[in-house]
């Protein structure tokens, strides 16, 4: 059992998502003062005092990204010029994440850029959210938590009693996510494949591997950004004579048409997480948000206790059991 003070801080990308942990954990978020420089820098001061403390910053690097992953940096110099003990950056949605590797020549890898700046920063320990891709834990020489959102996730599918299911990846890049769905949910396995055209990036021709003819179907996805994809999966396997057709994404990005393609999509339901903030007007009807408040308070409490944080992964708190959705 750790000895020092245990805090928890939020950036201004999601505070709500913080007041959630901290509503978890039943204690009151850290005093924080965010404001601006006349010239638009960033300006922080931590008010409440830090000295010796396990601390706990929850921030999502989302848009607008660059913004927010300053204030990041800039909280966590913050807080170590204060002389916190330990400093862990509770990163929910991993911005910067989609460069990952060189694909082409003269690229950057910014998913390791930011996790060198996060330890340059001041952070000892990184806990995050089904990351884009699973090696970055490997870009930081730090220790770093890698939660699945699938604890929240499969629980509320699991109320739902979908009969006939067949769970779906929209691409070759989420099967290993989509099958661990499946073996969870008792349901089938499928994957749509797609052609895109290599001077516009846009998708020329989709297949279906698997069977999808009379089930209901759950298409499952680490992020929906424009929602091309995920739309155009629902599109075809409604196509290939789906019954219900669930959207199942854990962070829901929705940037340009996004949301006009997700309200053009035959899905019965759109299920995120609040990884990332959804403002109102891009909330559709037929969207839920579920908290992840209890799941990453329970995460922070064991990390500042010493004990296990993988056991969530086959053990989900009760409060997951039936997870929240998020209160608009």
């Amino acid at each position: 059992m750790r000895k020092s003070k245990f805090l928890v801080f939020s950036g201004s990308a999601h505070p709500k998502l913080g007041e959630s942990i901290c509503h978890y954990l039943n204690m009151d978020i850290g005093k924080v003062y965010f404001g601006r420089f006349p010239d638009g820098e960033i300006d922080i001061k931590v008010n409440s005092d830090v000295r010796g403390a396990d601390v706990f910053v929850v921030q999502s690097v989302c848009p607008p990204v660059n913004e927010n992953l300053m204030e990041l940096l800039i909280l966590i110099d913050c807080l170590k010029r204060a002389s916190a003990e330990r400093i862990t950056a509770v990163i929910p949605y991993y911005g910067y994440a989609r460069k990952d590797r060189k694909d082409e020549g003269r690229v950057p890898i910014t998913a390791k850029l930011v996790a060198d700046l996060l330890t340059t920063a001041g952070t000892n320990r990184v806990l995050t959210l089904d990351l884009h891709a699973d090696q970055i834990q490997g870009f930081f020489d730090i220790p770093v938590d890698h939660l699945l959102a699938r604890a929240i996730f499969i629980p509320y599918l699991n109320n739902m009693q979908i009969k006939k299911l067949s769970v779906v990846s929209p691409d070759i890049g989420s099967v290993k996510q989509a099958s661990a769905y499946a073996k969870r949910l008792g349901a089938e396995l499928a994957v749509t494949s797609k052609k895109r055209d290599f001077n516009t990036g846009q998708i020329v021709s989709m297949n279906v591997l698997g069977d999808v003819a009379d089930k209901n179907v759950v298409i499952v996805d680490d992020m929906i950004s424009t929602a091309g994809t995920i739309a155009e999966a629902a599109r075809l396997v409604k196509a290939k004579g789906a019954l219900d057709i669930y959207l199942c994404a854990t962070h829901a990005v929705l940037c340009k048409d996004a949301v006009e393609q997700l309200r053009n999509c035959p899905a019965k339901e759109i299920i995120v997480s609040n990884s990332i903030p959804v403002p109102l007007e891009k909330l559709l009807p037929n969207m839920t948000v579920l908290s992840l408040g209890p799941y990453l308070g329970e995460a922070i409490r064991r990390i500042n206790n010493s004990e296990s944080v993988s056991y969530l992964f086959e053990h989900p708190v009760e409060s997951c059991i039936m997870p929240q959705k998020e209160q608009m």
